[in-house]
């Protein structure tokens, strides 16, 4: 098992200091570890690359046939996109770079004592497909911290939003307020080679990355608690600054949830709303800001990012109907019953993809069960884990009984005192990111086009099968 001692680059006399509004981010063209970062994008590139003029040759091969029910029910299961860094399997869930998430939590590097793979490790395997050392990891956080310094007009755009303003709307502000200094956008203006497009994405993927758990923290001091600035910590890994800056709990098992929560949360293929929409908006050869910027706001939305929230309210109502009582299998299931016939649904359990557990769920339960098993809310979730996939089965309706990992999160999160469950997909928004960025960086490095399918009306589709 890998650790990692964080390389400082903020550190000034009397212990860590923040990076100073405003600052420009010096090392970034110069930087051993972006070097060999790019190195390895640029060899694995070049293999792909060659693969895609290869899989061309035969570009009239079919690869699937295309019903009327995938047109319309919102182009489920067709594959009509290439996404190099993940991929959701029915039975074994999503894999970062061919590794199940079991295997990635297991062989990326750890902190100090710590049992969660590093979440900027993942994103180094995402857009490399391999697994950093741990000196490779110490670098490209410290990379990372050196990038972190938010534009003083970043913040000055957030002061003047009112308080009241959704968390996610603040986030998709301040990336677009980012834009103004994308290093793609200025190279682009100035004319750079077609080849050369994935090494300035790439610049302003770390320098996103690097920058958005210091605005989420932000988002969180100001919109819930007293507007101080948050305390940065150079010493400390991604994640675990970003835990420290939020300031709800100074724990270090805080830091591991964070950690596992983000590193599960990076990446999940190329077809969900968030990914597919940065994808299309950068296929038009808008800067990383701007597509992330546009992903966040489908992020947003109920059916996509929401669900943690809705969870873990879910699960506060079951609490309270408890009115202090040990949950039992048997109130479980007489709860749903009674939910489900008033034609209601249980959040937190299915999954439009998997037919198995969801992996991001039992590495979440293997957490609660070694730091929460005393916790009342999660004695609930174990609960509903034993008594809920059963009574789903039962009606031959479900294809997936089984919990998803937002029937855990917020549990989590509530136990270390992040309560405020209009944040949540923020949270979900810092890890995503990561996926999301290595995503457009690996569409440049290929030179995807702009996306472009067809869409016909009704009355056409109604000919075409007919004609079948």
């Amino acid at each position: 098992m890998q650790r990692v001692a964080v390389l400082s680059q903020h550190v000034v006399a009397g212990g860590p200091a923040r990076p100073p509004l405003g600052a420009a981010a010096t090392s970034a063209a110069a930087s051993p570890i972006v070097a060999k970062l790019k190195g390895k994008i640029a060899a694995l590139a070049k293999d792909r690359v060659a693969l895609k003029a290869e899989l061309l040759k035969a570009g009239d091969t079919k690869i699937q046939d295309l019903t009327v029910e995938m047109c319309i029910n919102g182009a489920r299961s067709i594959k009509a996109m290439v996404t190099e860094t993940s991929d959701l399997d029915a039975a074994k869930g999503i894999a970062y770079r061919g590794l199940s998430l079991f295997e990635a939590n297991q062989k990326l590097p750890k902190a100090p004592g710590g049992e969660s793979g590093l979440p900027e490790a993942a994103f180094w395997l995402l857009l490399t497909g391999e697994i950093p050392s741990a000196e490779e990891t110490a670098a490209f956080t410290a990379e990372l911290h050196a990038r972190s310094a938010v534009p003083a007009n970043v913040l000055t755009t957030l002061a003047t939003l009112p308080k009241d303003t959704h968390p996610m709307t603040q986030l998709s502000m301040c990336m677009l307020a980012m834009q103004k200094d994308s290093k793609f956008s200025a190279k682009y203006q100035e004319g750079m080679m077609k080849n050369a497009y994935w090494e300035w994405a790439l610049e302003d993927a770390l320098d996103l990355i690097a920058r958005i758990p210091v605005v989420a923290a932000h988002i969180y001091r100001r919109t819930f608690k007293d507007g101080s600035t948050p305390a940065y910590d150079s010493k400390l890994d991604w994640a675990g600054n970003y835990a420290q800056m939020l300031g709800v709990n100074d724990s270090e098992a805080f830091k591991e949830c964070t950690r596992l929560y983000l590193m599960l949360h990076a990446d999940h293929e190329g077809g969900n709303v968030s990914a597919h929409t940065s994808h299309l908006v950068g296929s038009a050869l808008s800067d990383p800001y701007y597509s992330w910027a546009a992903g966040l706001c489908g992020l947003a939305g109920p059916l996509h990012g929401l669900a943690n929230q809705e969870c873990l309210a879910w699960l506060l109502e079951v609490q309270k109907e408890l009115g202090g009582k040990a949950p039992t299998k048997e109130f479980i299931v007489d709860y749903v019953e009674k939910t489900m016939k008033a034609g209601k649904v249980i959040p937190g359990f299915g999954h439009a993809v998997l037919r198995q557990p969801d992996p991001r769920y039992m590495l979440e339960r293997e957490f609660a069960l070694k730091h929460t098993k005393d916790d009342p809310l999660f004695h609930l979730v174990d609960c509903c884990y034993q008594a809920i996939p059963p009574t789903l089965e039962k009606t031959g309706k479900v294809k997936n009984p089984y919990p998803n990992v937002d029937a855990h999160s917020g549990q989590l999160m509530h136990y270390y005192n992040l309560k405020e469950d209009n944040y949540y997909t923020v949270v979900f928004a810092v890890s995503r990111a990561m996926g999301v960025m290595a995503q457009i960086v690996w569409a440049r490095a290929l030179g995807l086009p702009i996306e472009r399918p067809k869409s016909v009306d009704l009355d056409t589709l109604k000919k075409l099968a007919a004609k079948k």
